[in-house]
């Protein structure tokens, strides 16, 4: 255990996949969501390949047990990822920052709706004073008073709420998928599968991407792998609820990205939003980790 380690590669990966999600609404405009998609995942596979080889796992780190784990993995992470691109190109990028954030906390709701785990008082209380954040981000978009707000600004709020909930159902199936299959083979599946699916928006408006744009795309695939490998990394070196927290830094990183690149403010009250999300999740990643000591204290492990 290295915990500077993992705090380093998560910040790291935060990072990476900020700017990845910066360069999809840059290229939104001009290329659909489907299409990006397909972009992220097919040069996200390579990275993914030599990163196993590099381990020398490339011949174990991708068997499988139970294939059809994957395919329903990657129908709704697909879904996941698709709705979330395509309400990005329509929102400030800080505002669907911060709604991708209720994401964790659907899962904890869905955690004990399909896993039967037990939420208890805290976590309840937790998810749902985050859900009223979510609220307050969304309430410009659903009053549709303000002369400000567009109907594809209130689509674009919708796709990446739907986004989130396909994110937290594809958190269940990995935590399944996970007691039996390598975290190599989740992640490269995901990418194979995502890639196939993706294709099956290519008669709903493709596009022929200028070189600059082309180069973008690619680039996007590749960073979001090395994400990937940096996210997993990370938990390799240091507790996941040490590293856990580090996810809401992407807010300050969203809040300058759209403020220098895409000239876009953040409203106060979307600030507010934003922080009763993030102090709820922090508040149930705090109570995770306590809750874990206290276990190992009375079971005796070291720590």
């Amino acid at each position: 255990m290295s915990p500077i380690t993992g705090i380093l590669l998560k910040l790291g990966s935060v990072f990476l996949f900020t700017v990845m999600a910066a360069i999809l609404k840059a290229t939104a405009a001009t290329v659909p969501a489907g299409e990006q998609m397909f972009f992220r995942s097919l040069f996200a596979i390579p990275v993914i390949l030599a990163w196993l080889w590099s381990r020398g796992e490339l011949a174990t780190g991708l068997r499988t047990t139970d294939p059809m784990s994957h395919v329903y993995r990657g129908i709704v992470g697909s879904l996941a990822m698709g709705t979330s691109f395509a309400g990005l190109g329509l929102l400030p990028f800080p505002e669907a920052t911060a709604l991708g954030y209720a994401m964790p906390l659907l899962t904890v709701i869905f955690a004990g709706m399909f896993l039967a785990e037990q939420v208890r008082g805290f976590r309840m209380s937790m998810v749902a004073i985050g859900l009223v954040g979510v609220l307050i981000v969304l309430s410009p978009r659903l009053s549709m008073q303000a002369s400000s707000v567009t109907i594809g600004e209130t689509l674009g709020a919708i796709l990446t709420l739907t986004g989130a909930a396909f994110g937290a159902l594809a958190q269940i199936f990995i935590s399944r998928m996970i007691q039996t299959e390598r975290t190599a083979a989740v992640v490269f599946w995901f990418s194979v599968t995502a890639t196939v699916l993706s294709l099956v928006t290519l008669p709903f408006g493709w596009v022929v991407p200028d070189l600059s744009t082309f180069a973008l795309l690619v680039a996007c695939g590749i960073i979001g792998g090395v994400a990937q490998i940096m996210l997993t990394s990370a938990y390799r070196y240091a507790d996941a609820s040490l590293v856990a927290p580090f996810d809401y830094g992407s807010m300050l990183m969203a809040l300058a990205i759209g403020w220098f690149v895409f000239g876009e403010g953040a409203s106060p009250r979307m600030l507010v939003g934003a922080a009763v999300i993030i102090a709820a999740g922090v508040a149930i990643i705090w109570r995770e980790r306590q809750l874990g000591i206290s276990r190992a204290r009375r079971a005796g492990t070291p720590r």
